[in-house]
């Protein structure tokens, strides 16, 4: 090794290969694509960034060490939940090398919360997220009919849960209408079928309320209906609606949004339905009372009637009469005097009106020999002679009548 050392450099740099910085590169990065396989990875996010090509730049850390990460736009569309700066995470990613900066990272290709499962801390964010957007306040909830006549169904058609709605609707009131619209309750796709039945059925219009659910499952079964699209559908919709999935203790997002929550199918149409027999019951106990207080309300009227009847008015009618004519020819007499008197008051006060008007008119004036002069055609009022010039046309208004005349000399004083 010395003994080449020794040699001149040319000679030197012709007996050994020289890498580019690309060679060199590429060697690392094929060493390290062939030596790591894809490998799981445990570390803390931060320095996160999303730029507008939707793909994630951070670094995933510990306390000794960190290393730069890559999240690919198509990976991170398909995550149920948002990663944050802090958050704790498992990754599953290749490592490489990005050539044009020589660093190695992280290609990632599957996060998982440490601590929490994928879906529960996606269900926790948007939660949280639609909560400060006000689509889970009861300002926002509609009324649910009291007597329904139609009532929309989105559900499967083969599950549980219609065959039950169907069984209470017909124990209940058979007389009301349900309307099924079939879509798919679980698996991929499934929650954009419930968003597009819901629309549907507002477009449609001719139903009074709509019960959307299925029967139970496990958190992934039930998924389609912790979507954001099923959501903001059903804030949207104008027509009340009843979630109605099936499990006693968990909620999903339909039931904070929805209008009125059920624990199960069975209960929802319990809960929006009247039961035929209970109104027959009421109406019944209804009539009983009606009959009651219309019997009661007879009586007081015969007995009303009845001492009435043997009242000193009814008994001595004449009296009555007589004493209500003398009543009534005092009140003509007092309204004749009165209405004298208001006459004679309403005669001075319009002989003192005139009297003051006829001082004020310019009639009263012109009576006393002054004159009005007018400038033709405008039939302007003239109030000095310099206004005026020969040959002019001229009005002049008098008490009784009126002269046309034409200007012949004017003196201006």
């Amino acid at each position: 090794m010395s003994a080449i050392y020794s040699l001149p450099m040319k000679e030197l740099l012709s007996q050994v290969k020289i890498y580019s910085v690309w060679e060199l590169t590429q060697e690392i990065k094929s060493t390290l694509d062939q030596t790591f396989p894809p490998l799981w990875v445990e570390g803390e996010i931060s320095n996160l960034s999303q730029p507008s090509s939707g793909h994630i730049y951070f670094t995933l850390k510990d306390e000794s060490a960190q290393i730069r990460s890559v999240l690919w736009k198509n990976i991170a569309l398909g995550l149920p939940f948002r990663i944050e700066d802090g958050m704790h995470i498992i990754v599953l990613a290749k490592l490489s090398v990005y050539e044009r900066q020589g660093n190695y990272q992280l290609y990632v290709e599957d996060i998982h919360p440490v601590g929490i499962g994928r879906l529960e801390l996606a269900f926790q964010q948007l939660k949280e997220r639609l909560y400060k957007e006000g689509l889970f306040d009861e300002e926002h909830k509609k009324p649910i009919p009291k007597f329904p006549q139609r009532i929309g169904i989105i559900t499967s058609p083969t599950g549980a849960a219609i065959r039950d709605i169907v069984k209470v609707a017909r124990r209940r009131f058979p007389s009301i209408e349900l309307i099924l619209r079939p879509v798919r309750v679980q698996g991929e796709g499934a929650a954009q079928e419930i968003a597009r039945a819901i629309s549907e059925f507002n477009q449609f219009k001719d139903v009074d309320v709509l019960i959307v659910g299925r029967g139970g499952g496990s958190l992934e079964d039930l998924w389609a209906f912790n979507e954001e699209i099923v959501a903001r559908a059903i804030f949207s919709s104008r027509i009340p609606i009843v979630s109605a999935v099936g499990h006693q203790i968990d909620f999903t997002i339909a039931d904070f949004a929805a209008d009125l929550r059920a624990a199960t199918p069975s209960a929802a149409v319990e809960m929006i339905m009247p039961d035929r027999k209970e109104l027959n019951k009421e109406i019944r106990n209804l009539s009983q009372r009606l009959f009651a207080a219309q019997q009661s309300m007879i009586n007081s009227y015969e007995q009303r009637l009845k001492s009435v009847l043997t009242s000193y008015g009814l008994r001595r009618p004449a009296d009555l009469i007589l004493q209500n004519r003398q009543r009534l020819d005092e009140l003509i007499r007092q309204i004749a005097v009165a209405t004298s008197n208001l006459i004679q008051r309403a005669k001075q006060t319009f002989s003192t009106t005139v009297g003051k008007l006829d001082a004020l008119s310019p009639l009263a004036v012109l009576e006393r020999g002054y004159s009005v002069c007018y400038k033709l055609p405008e039939r302007k009022i003239v109030k000095s002679a310099v206004n005026l010039k020969v040959k002019e046309e001229i009005e002049t208004l008098l008490w009784k009548g009126k002269v046309h005349s034409r200007v012949q000399t004017i003196y201006p004083e």
